[in-house]
C-alpha cells in the first residue's frame, strides 16, 4: 500500500497491508473491549470525545498538511475539515446522552419505553475525498452510542487512517474501541463475516455500495450507504445571479471538485442563462490552481492521475457529442507527472450526453438549459441519483416549496450550497444510498432500538372472587345461599354413582 503525492506523483511512504491474522486480532480486540465499553457512562464517553476534539484542533495544521500530501486538498480546506471534525465530536459530546435517553411510551404496562442499546463492532468503509470528516461523522455518533469501530480507509490515504486512530488513543479512548485496518477491498467481505462485526457503513461509489450491501444482506447485517450524487442546482429566472454564481463556483470546486454533494448539474432558466454563465465563468476562472501546500491555492490536484485522465476523457466525449467547452477542458503541462485539472465549463449539455446522466467527479460544471421552472424541476429529478439539490430564487416561499415538495433528494437547500452539518441528518435516496448520518437520526442507525415492557403484576394477577356453589345429592351444582357478611366457601364432595 503506497501513499503518493498527486501534485508530483512521488511516493511518500509505503505501508504493509494487514494480513488475515492481524486483521482477526483487531476484530477480536474490538469484541473483547465491547462489553466494557458499552457499560461506560455517557459522561465518560462525552469527555473522551471532547478530548479528541482538542487533539484534532491542536494538530490541525499538521493534519491538513497530511491531507494535502496524500490526496491534494488545499491547506485552508484541510484546516476547515479538521475543525469540522472537532465540531462533530463536541456536538455528540453535548447531545448524545439526550439522543439515547429512554423514550417512555404509554401503554397498559406498569412501564414501557424505547431503549437505545449498542450492538457491537461496526465496520466503516470510507473514501479518500474527505479523509478525516467522512470517518469522524461515523466515529462520533457510533462510538458515543457504545459501539466499537473498525476502519477500512481508501488505499491512497493510509497516513490519514493511522493518524485518526492515533488521535483517539491520544485522547484516551481504550485500545480496541477504534482501530484501523490496512486492507484492500477484497478483504472487506471476510471482515464482515466475523460474528462480532454487526453492521457496516460505506461512503463511496454506487458499485462499491452494491457489493458491500449485497454481502451484508447475505449475512443479515445492517448497512448504511452514502453513495454518489449528481446534484442539480436550479437557477430560476428570478434568482440573484451574482449570489448564485458565487455559491455555484465554490460548490463545484470544493475539494478540487471531488465531493459527492458538490454542485454538478447547473440547470438554468434560458432567460438568464447567458448572464449566469458569464458570471460563473468569471468566478471559476479566478480560482488559483497550484501547490496544495501553498496557503493561497484554491484548487489543488485531483487525488490520482488515473482519475484525472478519466475525467478528461469524459470532457472530450461530451465535447464531441456537442457540448461547448467555455472554460478549461485541457490537460496542463507535464500532466504525466501530476493530477492537476483546470476548472472547466461544459455548456448546453443535452440529455443524450454522459455529463447529463453520470456523476462527474472533478472540477467540471455542466450547464443545462431549462424552458421554465417546471422544466428545471423535471430535469433535476431526471437522474438515478438523489443525494443533494439546491434552488436559487429571490422568492424564499417558492424556493422552500420546490425544495420540500418537488426535488427528489435527501438534502435540499435554498440559496445556499449543499453541505453536511452535525445537527442535521445526511443521506440520499435512489442510487445515492440509504440510511442517515449525523443529527438525531445518525446516532440511531447503529443501535438496537429495543422495546422494554414491564407488566403491571398487581393489576393483572389480582385473583377474582370465586363464585361459591353447592353440589346436591344428585350431583348437580346449586347456587350458594346468601349469608350476611362474607360467604365462606365449602369444599363439596360430589355424589358418586353406584
Amino acid at each position: 500500500m503506497e501513499s503518493i503525492n498527486p501534485a508530483n506523483n512521488q511516493i511518500l511512504k509505503k505501508y504493509k497491508n494487514d494480513k488475515q491474522p492481524a486483521v482477526q486480532a483487531k476484530i477480536d480486540n474490538a469484541a473483547r473491549v465491547f462489553p466494557y465499553w458499552r457499560k461506560t457512562s455517557y459522561s465518560s464517553r462525552a469527555n473522551l470525545l471532547k478530548k479528541t476534539a482538542n487533539v484534532l484542533l491542536n494538530n490541525k495544521e499538521q493534519l491538513a498538511k497530511l491531507m494535502a500530501l496524500e490526496m491534494g486538498k488545499p491547506l485552508k480546506e484541510g484546516v476547515g475539515e479538521i475543525e469540522k471534525c472537532a465540531w462533530v465530536c463536541n456536538y455528540y459530546a453535548k447531545n448524545g446522552a439526550g439522543f439515547l435517553k429512554d423514550l417512555p411510551v404509554e401503554t397498559d404496562a406498569a412501564s414501557s419505553y424505547i431503549s437505545y442499546q449498542p450492538i457491537g463492532t461496526i465496520l466503516a468503509v470510507m473514501p479518500w475525498n474527505f479523509p478525516f470528516w467522512q470517518v469522524f461523522r461515523f466515529i462520533a455518533p457510533s462510538i458515543f452510542a457504545g459501539n466499537c469501530g473498525l476502519l477500512k480507509h481508501a488505499s491512497n490515504v493510509p497516513g490519514c487512517a493511522i493518524a485518526i486512530e492515533k488521535a483517539m488513543l491520544e485522547a484516551g479512548f481504550p485500545a480496541g474501541v477504534f482501530q484501523t485496518l490496512l486492507i484492500d477491498s477484497k478483504q472487506v467481505a471476510k471482515v464482515l463475516e466475523a460474528p462480532s462485526v454487526r453492521a457496516v457503513t460505506l461512503t463511496g461509489s454506487t458499485a462499491a455500495g452494491q457489493q458491500v450491501a449485497a454481502k451484508a444482506a447475505s449475512l443479515i447485517k445492517k448497512s448504511v450507504l452514502e453513495l454518489g450524487g449528481s446534484d442539480p442546482y436550479l437557477i430560476l429566472k428570478n434568482a440573484d445571479l451574482e449570489l448564485a454564481a458565487t455559491v455555484c463556483a465554490n460548490s463545484r470546486l470544493i475539494n478540487n471538485g471531488q465531493s459527492c454533494i458538490a454542485a454538478k448539474r447547473f440547470i438554468v432558466d434560458r432567460s438568464v442563462a447567458e448572464k449566469f454563465t458569464q458570471l460563473l465563468k468569471e468566478k471559476m476562472s479566478s480560482k488559483v490552481m497550484g501547490d496544495p501546500l501553498d496557503p493561497h491555492t484554491d484548487l489543488g490536484p485531483m487525488s490520482r492521475i488515473d482519475l484525472r485522465d478519466e475525467l478528461h476523457e469524459l470532457v472530450l466525449q461530451n465535447k464531441k457529442a456537442g457540448a461547448q467547452v467555455l472554460l478549461g477542458g485541457e490537460l496542463p503541462e507535464q500532466s504525466k507527472n501530476n493530477a492537476f485539472y483546470p476548472p472547466t465549463i461544459l455548456y448546453n449539455v443535452k440529455k443524450s450526453m454522459s455529463a447529463y446522466t453520470e456523476e462527474i467527479f472533478g472540477p467540471v460544471a455542466s450547464i443545462i438549459l431549462a424552458a421554465d421552472t417546471q422544466d428545471a424541476i423535471a430535469i433535476a429529478n431526471d437522474t438515478s441519483f438523489g443525494l443533494g439539490a439546491a434552488v436559487f430564487t429571490k422568492s424564499k416561499r417558492e424556493g422552500e416549496r420546490i425544495a420540500r415538495e418537488e426535488l427528489d433528494a435527501g438534502a435540499c437547500f435554498v440559496n445556499s450550497l449543499v453541505k453536511s452539518d452535525p445537527r442535521l441528518p445526511f443521506g440520499g435516496v435512489k442510487m445515492s444510498g440509504y440510511g442517515r448520518e449525523l443529527g438525531l437520526h445518525g446516532i440511531h442507525e447503529f443501535v438496537n432500538i429495543k422495546t422494554v415492557y414491564v407488566a403491571d403484576t398487581e393489576k393483572n394477577n389480582t385473583p377474582k372472587k370465586a363464585k361459591v356453589t353447592k353440589v346436591t345429592k344428585a350431583g348437580k351444582a346449586a347456587p350458594a345461599k346468601k349469608t350476611a357478611g362474607k360467604a365462606k366457601a365449602k369444599t363439596a364432595k360430589p355424589a358418586l354413582k353406584k
